[in-house]
Order: structure tokens, then sequence, then C-alpha cells
């Protein structure tokens, strides 16, 4: 039995209800409706109020805190089960809990592990989702796992700024494989922070390995979250003799006073998705919007044909 694209639905999760939208506006398809009733004590329950009897659903959610967020999505996905959806995508821009992607000390939770069990058992057939923490977490999963790149949609923006002497930074170690992948692309210099934690979202230490001097620097990471480690790096740099520094990160945490950290920074822009709704606005951050990847990616996932062509890195 042939199956076409008229039999693939979206739903949003509420909080991801702006970037559903954008997604299937570029996808060619109204956003599909679901209703939430909400109990006095904070329970809630979401209702799809059209059938998916036989369809594909995708159903649009970022993980980010609190954790209603990912209870939502698991209550979507087991109702579209229950519902007889033939496929059911979860369509996660960000992957929360992923910096608990290992056991980094003694009696710690893996919590990727466990989210990626949950999505499962709740009745996922497939992951979809952008700029995972950790590239291993895809190997969490039993299911499918569409595992976009940000890149697609930053590079042409670096491109357009026309920068000369231009050089690529990570601002840690474990993020340098991310930032030669975008200097090989630029044909550019690579420059790596080192830093060394207090704890938890607190830098102690930082020192450059490269020379940033005479330099337009561009940081790339995946997330950006105090924006303290961010805020460090282009100060030091500039400090260094940088001409300008710019931030890219795929997701806008901005947890704290990370917004005023970035307005007070060194930092002359700051370039995010609209993978996590941004709680306010200010002039330094510029917004790429991810919903024409995921659009387009979601199409040739329900033509069942390949994705390959959107991997740059």
């Amino acid at each position: 039995m042939h199956h076409n694209e008229s039999e693939a639905k979206i739903f949003a999760c509420s909080e991801s209800t702006y970037l559903a939208e954008q997604i299937a506006k570029a996808y060619g398809i109204p956003l599909g409706k679901v209703s939430f009733s909400k109990f006095s004590d904070g329970e809630f329950q979401p209702s799809y109020e059209e059938s998916i009897r036989g369809l594909r659903v995708f159903i649009v959610c970022s993980t980010f805190p609190n954790a209603d967020n990912l209870m939502e999505l698991l209550l979507m996905i087991d109702a579209a089960k229950r519902a007889s959806a033939r496929h059911i995508t979860p369509v996660i821009p960000y992957f929360g809990w992923a910096r608990q992607d290992r056991k980094d000390k003694p009696r710690v939770p893996i919590g990727a592990k466990l989210v990626a069990k949950l999505l499962e058992t709740a009745g996922a057939t497939r992951i979809m989702t952008m700029d995972l923490h950790a590239d291993q977490i895809q190997g969490f999963f039993e299911k499918p796992v569409d595992h976009l790149f940000a890149s697609t949609i930053f590079l042409p923006y670096i491109e357009s700024l026309k920068l000369d002497n231009l050089m690529i930074a990570s601002p840690d170690m474990g993020g340098s494989k991310r930032a030669y992948a975008y200097s090989k692309f630029l044909n550019s210099d690579v420059v790596i922070c080192y830093k060394q934690r207090k704890e938890a979202n607190v830098v102690g230490t930082m020192e450059l390995i490269g020379d940033v001097k005479g330099k337009n620097v561009i940081l790339v990471d995946d997330m950006i979250d105090t924006g303290g480690t961010l805020a460090k790096a282009a100060d030091l740099m500039i400090e260094r003799g940088a001409l300008s520094v710019r931030a890219i990160c795929t997701h806008a945490i901005l947890s704290g006073n990370a917004y005023e950290k970035i307005e007070a920074s060194k930092l002359s822009e700051l370039i995010v998705t609209d993978s996590i709704p941004l709680k306010k606005q200010i002039n330094k951050i510029k917004v790429v919007s991810c919903a024409p990847l995921f659009a387009e990616v979601m199409h040739m996932v329900q033509n069942n044909n390949s994705i390959s062509g959107k991997f740059l890195m």
C-alpha cells in the first residue's frame, strides 16, 4: 500500500508551539490540533483533536527545563500510540538532559540514556534531533535517529558576513571536533580555549591554544547556558588582540543572568537557532530559524528519501 505525504500530521507540545507553527508552514500543512487539560495539582493530559489513525505523526517538542516539557512529549507519544498512529516521530530540536551522557563521577545517573529509554517505551518509532551535546547519544536508542547539524544553516550566515582573517574557535577541548569541521568548510584556522571548572556552570581558569591577534573570531558551541564560558572567552580574545568575537550556539538555554552577561561581554554578536524560545530579545542576539531544515528533512523521511545531503559535517 502506498502512503503519500498527505498522511503526515505535525503537532506541538505547548512550549514549542511557535517553532512547530514555523515547521508546519515550511512543510506546507496546518499544525494539528491538540488540547491540554490541566488539573489543580499541576497534572496535565494532552488530547489529539483530530484522527491520526494510520498516519505518520511528528511531535515537535524541545525538552528544555523544566521537566514538564519532557513529560508532555511522553504523554503525547503514548496518546498517539493508543490512537493507532502508524509512525510516531518526536522532533526534538533541543534534546535536554544530554549533558548527562556518561558517569563522570560515582553514584550519578546517565540521564540521556534514561530519556532515550523513556521515549522508546512511550512508543517513539523514530527520533529527529539537532546538534546533540554528545554524538554517542544516538547509540542510546534502538530506533533510527536523524541527527541534524545546525551548521547547514549557520555556515551560509557566516559566509554572508564576509569577514577577513576569519578564525574559528572552540570554547573548550570537547568542542574541538566541531570547530575543526567548521574551519575545514570555511578554510580558516582554529584556536581552542582550555578551561578548568570550579564547579558546574562556573569557569575557574581559561587559556588560549593559538594566536588570535588581528583575527575576526567565531566561537562555535552546541549550547549556551549561563553564558559564562563564552563571555570569558570573548573578553580574553579581545585582550589578546582579536579584532572581533562572535559566537554561534545552536541551543539558547540562557539561564540565570545569561542575557546580562552577553550584553556586558565583548561579544559583538551571538547567533542562535530557535530550538528553544528566547525569554527576551537583546540587540546582540541574532536568531536563525531551524524550521526550514526540519521541514525539509521531515518531507524526506515521509517520502522515504535519503537525507544524507543534509549533513555538511
